[in-house]
């Protein structure tokens, strides 16, 4: 296979983000790659990005990034609303395409693009990061032990600032037919990914939204009761507030019959938990990143990479270059948006939904 030509359209927040993370895998020099170009709609961020990526296309037009000579990958990072067409623009043109989320706005258009990317036969990624997180892996880890006994419940209160007064240098989030809606598909379409990774596929949902900022359609408040195959039930606070200098968080607790997981960190860690007999018992950051090592198979330099979470992008770039599927791919996001869709319908209906 070609090695990995990369261009980027959308230059803000996660932009960035992921502009930082594909130098830093580059450097390692385990792939290579080249970034060659950048696209924002306002040419002078394009043009700050390249001062610092020496893209050779800087640009505000988006077909001319995937046009560009020789390029075989696009980071799609736009308002979620944008991003259909450039899957589908870019699937034609056969790139692998690394995708944020949300996919799209609607479930039908989500599921438009899996079967596009799927049609082309292009490698396809999109950017629930959770999926690399340490302290997530070492938990669902901990999580195997059979001397658990039945999992009974789990919450997770994830909580963000409402991020459109500059924090991440827009304010498209408060237009729902820029972002489909509020806290729930925006932010929290990572949660319930978690919790189908961690507690198994979700069958049924209730939930409650709430509107307090007064953007029309972007709630705010998001209550959610999960039902999973085998009749577990979790639940979910979504929380978009105006406590500007409070971090994004997520505290999650766990209740096995024989067991209790606590983390407040959605990255590093650390974890605590107490089992049936003695004390609680914490898992240090640091040990949590050894376990994450041993469990991912990753060697020094990876480990590195991982810490300072850059290796979802390695990852894909790694696909290119061998031609093998990425991880998550836009199918993983399907099964999230669907969850979301009905979550949705439910808080609109004042009813449970089941899922299909």
């Amino acid at each position: 296979m070609p090695d990995p030509v990369v261009g980027l359209i959308g230059c803000g927040f996660i932009g960035r983000f992921h502009s930082r993370n594909l130098r830093g895998a580059i450097r390692t020099e385990l792939t290579p790659a080249r970034y060659i170009a950048v696209c924002d709609r306002e040419l002078q961020r394009a043009h700050d990005f390249a001062a610092i990526t020496a893209a050779e296309v800087v640009t505000n037009r988006a077909e001319d990034v995937l046009g560009a000579p020789g390029l075989n990958a696009v980071y799609i990072c736009t308002e979620t609303s944008e991003h259909p067409a450039l899957v589908k623009h870019a699937a034609a043109r056969g790139l692998a395409v690394f995708c944020e989320k949300p996919l799209a706005t609607s479930l039908s258009e989500v599921e438009e693009m899996v079967q596009g990317v799927e049609a082309a036969g292009v490698i396809n990624q999109v950017g629930l990061v959770l999926r690399y997180s340490p302290v997530f892996t070492v938990l669902k880890e901990l999580m195997a032990n059979p001397g658990l006994g039945p999992l009974l419940t789990a919450h997770l209160r994830d909580d963000q600032f409402f991020p459109i007064r500059g924090h991440y240098a827009s304010a498209w989030r408060g237009d729902v037919q820029k972002a489909g809606g509020g806290t729930l598909i925006e932010h929290s379409i990572h949660d319930i990914d978690l919790f189908h990774w961690l507690f198994g596929d979700i069958e049924r949902v209730r939930c409650h939204t709430r509107f307090t900022s007064g953007h029309e359609g972007v709630e705010d408040v998001a209550l959610v009761t999960f039902q999973h195959a085998g009749g577990v039930q979790t639940t979910l606070s979504s929380i978009w507030h105006a406590i500007d200098e409070r971090p994004s968080t997520r505290r999650l607790e766990i209740f096995y019959e024989g067991g209790w997981f606590a983390t407040e960190h959605d990255f590093i860690g650390p974890i605590r938990y107490q089992l049936r007999s003695g004390p609680e018992v914490e898992i240090s950051a640091d040990e949590v990143i050894d376990r994450y090592r041993e469990i991912a198979g990753l060697d020094d330099v990876e480990l590195q990479l991982a810490t300072r979470g850059m290796l979802e992008d390695y990852r894909f770039l790694q696909c290119v270059q061998i031609g093998q599927a990425a991880f998550p791919g836009f199918r993983t996001a399907l099964a999230a948006h669907r969850v979301v869709d009905a979550c949705y319908r439910s808080a609109r209906d004042g009813r449970e939904v089941a899922l299909a």
